[in-house]
């Protein structure tokens, strides 16, 4: 046997085995401590251990909790959850990316959460980013993954306020006081953007009232003119989905630093497509439009959905009348191809 014939059949073996391993792998299910005074790390890993019922929540997981890792394709998606969100909603992205072999890792950003809505909206935008940084150090640190994961070139994926730090990462600036000047002019049309699930405008006569006091707030929390960044370079691709984008300058993502992948949902009430997702769109020359969802809503990526919402919360994040959640589990395997052809040889 000559040597190249060698190298072949070692090859074709190892490829082989690792179809093996990868077809007895699970989801892996954990939660490590995050750095100084960030709140914990999920994480979702390829497992050899048995899957079992596993309750956070409203939610019934079936996941290896604590299992033993196994290596899967070497790569770490980290993922940004929306304002007030938790590691749950975003289970079935996790555990589509997870068996196709990535190891995916989930900050729970401080002071914007489901335990904590404290200080959502630039206070959190301006931290979300270095947590995000932090998440990969902790990970790398973690005896159970560092040896397995491969970290020159990650990936990233934020929804909603998370979608705000995914395009923070892409190479986006951003500033309140550019948020005030969007608010100024478009806070009828984009009331939610501006002021949040706090009210809503019903076209009766208090309406003039709420927008005095948005404006007034607005005045208040949104003077600095700061322009923000931030830049990991281990971040090597990002996909962000309906995310809030009012804030950002159009041209400093005209061509983003890395591959950027944008998601719209048409029916997003929360945070309206023409101010925020197709704003991007318009001014990325090499973007990537991975799915536009005709009949979703501002909720359609996350899933599972909470059951327990109320109020004006579900009434922006519940499904509309007609979206078919069928749709949702292609558009998570887009993420993950786009994740594969950016991130893997």
């Amino acid at each position: 046997m000559n040597i190249s014939h060698a190298r072949f059949l070692f090859a074709t073996v190892a490829f082989f085995t690792l179809l093996v391993i990868e077809a007895r792998a699970s989801v892996g299910l954990t939660e490590i401590p995050g750095k100084d005074a960030d709140g914990p790390v999920t994480i979702f890993y390829p497992s050899r251990s048995e899957s079992q019922p596993v309750t956070r929540g409203p939610f019934t997981l079936h996941v290896a909790w604590q299992g033993e890792p196994v290596r899967g394709n070497g790569r770490l998606v980290v993922l940004s959850h929306g304002s007030g969100g938790s590691p749950w909603v975003y289970a079935d992205l996790a555990t589509t990316l997870v068996e196709a072999g990535f190891v995916v890792a989930m900050p729970e950003h401080h002071g914007d959460n489901y335990k904590d809505l404290s200080t959502p909206g630039p206070e959190s935008w301006k931290r979300r980013p270095v947590e995000v940084s932090h998440a990969i150090d902790m990970v790398a640190q973690d005896q159970r993954f560092g040896s397995l994961l491969t970290l020159d070139r990650v990936g990233m994926y934020g929804m909603s306020a998370g979608g705000h730090t995914g395009l923070s990462l892409a190479g986006g600036r951003w500033s309140p006081a550019q948020l005030k000047q969007h608010c100024d002019a478009h806070l009828a049309e984009d009331f939610h953007g501006c002021v949040g699930p706090v009210t809503r405008l019903t076209g009766g006569v208090l309406d003039g009232v709420k927008k005095t006091i948005a404006t007034w707030v607005n005045d208040w929390k949104l003077a600095d003119a700061t322009w923000y960044t931030y830049q990991d370079q281990r971040i090597a691709a990002v996909v962000v989905g309906v995310p809030f984008a009012a804030d950002f300058d159009p041209v400093s993502l005209a061509s983003p630093r890395i591959p950027l992948a944008i998601i719209g949902a048409r029916q997003d009430r929360w945070l309206r497509p023409q101010f925020h997702s197709d704003a991007i769109l318009q001014a990325c020359r090499t973007c990537d439009r991975l799915a536009d969802l005709a009949t979703g809503g501002h909720g359609a990526l996350l899933s599972p959905l909470p059951p327990d919402l109320s109020g004006l919360v579900a009434d922006l994040l519940n499904d509309p009348p007609g979206f078919d959640r069928a749709e949702v589990p292609p558009v998570y395997e887009k993420i993950t191809e786009f994740f594969h052809r950016h991130l893997l040889p």
